[in-house]
């Protein structure tokens, strides 16, 4: 590839994992035996995971489907030759909700001398109050033509692609509140590691992790380890060559990172190793991961790369320009490194769903690319990513922006009974309860047709939390409702392994999520 960037249920419980470096005594926390996760104050437990949330009965999964803004929430400054994003705004970066609002670093295209010279970086900065209307501040940090009046980052490397950013409560340093990894350019396309007391001025790392080709898709920490992942290619086992797939590199101090990528996610190479390759005519994993932590799950979004026709390829050259596509595909995780479809096979959203601004040829066909733009904010979940025209004809045509697609908070997927049946059920895996107990509570529809019980680690009821002392919900406004139990509270399962059990009877009723939160 050229290297510009290239109805159901959910039961959630929510946790954020315990470092031994950040310890707090009012901080409860949740343990999952099997993942061997410690979270903190809250569990989340997605219909899409079916790790902690299975041994489904007569319940089936359905994935919902985003509702995508059709215009572009961030767009690059053409008229302006002097902005480091007067050709294309590339969401390879990120989107957090942070003090107030909203913030966004992209990585910016520009013109050198000549049309099809472009220029990849520098990394900018923007920020937002509604995520919608954004504003590129000046920072006076990059001189571009004579002014330094732009909103761009500095940092040591000319050339740079993805700008992946998260918040690091955990870290007792002020000063490395603000962890980033971006992408550059040595001999091979590697990632580089910084942190930041304010998101904007940064402390570069001296040196690369590693300098084997990973083309960055996104940053986040899940289980104790922060964890880059990124587009690789290489050899199978018996040296074979492969196309794009999913690698990561791991540390668990933001210093010192895996040499050697690990497998993330991989799509099927033909049999045919002939057909094998960067270039080769079938679905590839373009930027690996688009992941956001939730404490027991990991969701992300992976790029579906769609490279044309050999004969096509011979009449527009290698590289594939005006004929190459990239859809999303929805991907789940509990380890935070090997990730998993909840439905294979899956298209998430295409690019037809989220088309880039037509150029002068209006056939061009969109790549979209997946980052750090999965976010919850209030009774919403917002999924920014970037449309990337694939213009047939490269120099003025050359364009990238940033979009976003949305969904009810949590509602990536439903559990709803299966045609035919009159009641189904689903269980979580054992989880340990803080010492002071937690409360339950369910996003769904339909919840006057739900009851939840509670059972030891190998499934036997608990008598003061099931049969007739069973859990109902109490309907809301909202998307999220509270579990009623006949005592009124369930601190009697302070400090004990239980599996929770969700029960179903009505078609009308979907289950997306089921939280379970510290009752500190």
């Amino acid at each position: 590839m050229r290297f510009f960037p290239s109805v159901l249920f959910i039961l959630v419980i929510t946790c954020v994992e315990l470092n031994p470096a950040f310890t707090q005594s009012s901080a409860a926390t949740f343990r999952l035996p099997e993942s061997g996760l410690t979270v903190k104050d809250r569990v989340v437990l997605l219909a899409i995971d079916d790790h902690l949330l299975r041994d489904r009965v007569n319940l089936g999964l359905t994935l919902n489907t985003p509702t995508v803004r059709q215009e572009p929430v961030l767009v690059p400054e053409r008229n302006d030759p002097n902005a480091p994003d007067s050709m294309a705004s590339h969401f390879y970066g990120t989107v957090l909700y942070d003090q107030g609002k909203y913030r966004m670093w992209y990585y910016s295209v520009s013109l050198r001398a000549e049309p099809a010279d472009l220029k990849q970086g520098p990394i900018c900065y923007a920020e937002s109050t509604d995520g919608i209307d954004w504003v590129k501040p000046s920072l006076g940090q990059v001189e571009i033509n004579g002014s330094t009046d732009n909103n761009a980052i500095a940092v040591p490397d000319e050339v740079t692609q993805c700008a992946a950013v998260i918040i690091d409560e955990d870290d007792p340093d002020p000063n490395r509140r603000y962890k980033m990894v971006y992408t550059t350019l040595t001999h091979t396309w590697v990632f580089r590691p910084s942190t930041s007391p304010d998101g904007i001025h940064w402390r570069v790392a001296e040196d690369f992790p590693t300098d084997t080709f990973l083309e960055m898709g996104s940053l986040f920490k899940f289980g104790g380890r922060f964890i880059a992942h990124g587009q690789g290619s290489g050899e199978d086992d018996n040296g074979h060559p492969e196309g794009r797939q999913g690698y990561a590199s791991t540390s668990t101090d933001f210093e010192k990172w895996d040499r050697k990528y690990l497998n993330t996610f991989r799509l099927p190479e033909p049999e045919d190793v002939k057909k094998r390759g960067l270039v080769g005519d079938y679905p590839q994993v373009h930027l690996g991961i688009g992941a956001t932590s939730f404490g027991s799950v990991a969701v992300g979004l992976y790029g579906i790369w769609h490279n044309p026709s050999e004969a096509e390829r011979r009449k527009k050259g290698w590289y594939g320009a005006g004929l190459i596509t990239c859809d999303l595909g929805l991907v789940v995780s509990n380890d935070g490194v090997t990730f998993r479809e909840p439905v294979e096979g899956n298209v998430f959203f295409t690019g037809e769903d989220s088309p880039v601004t037509p150029g002068s040829n209006p056939d061009d066909p969109t790549i979209l690319c997946q980052a750090n733009g999965i976010l919850n904010v209030g009774d919403e979940t917002r999924i920014y990513h970037g449309r990337w025209r694939n213009a047939t004809v490269t120099g003025e045509d050359y364009y990238a922006e940033v979009a976003l697609a949305t969904l009810p908070r949590d509602r990536w997927g439903r559990l709803q009974l299966e045609k035919g049946a009159s009641e189904g059920t689903v269980w979580s895996a054992p989880i340990i309860i803080p010492d002071e107990g937690c409360q339950i509570s369910l996003n769904a529809e339909g919840v006057e047709a739900i009851t939840v019980e509670l059972s030891d680690e190998g499934g036997q009821p608990l008598s003061d939390y099931s049969g007739e002392n069973r859990g109902t919900l109490i309907e809301t406004d909202g998307i999220v409702h509270s579990v009623s139990w006949k005592d009124e509270t369930i601190s009697g399962i302070g400090g004990k392994t239980v599996r929770v059990k969700i029960s179903i009877t009505s078609n009308n009723t979907k289950l997306y999520a089921i939280y379970l939160e510290s009752s500190n």
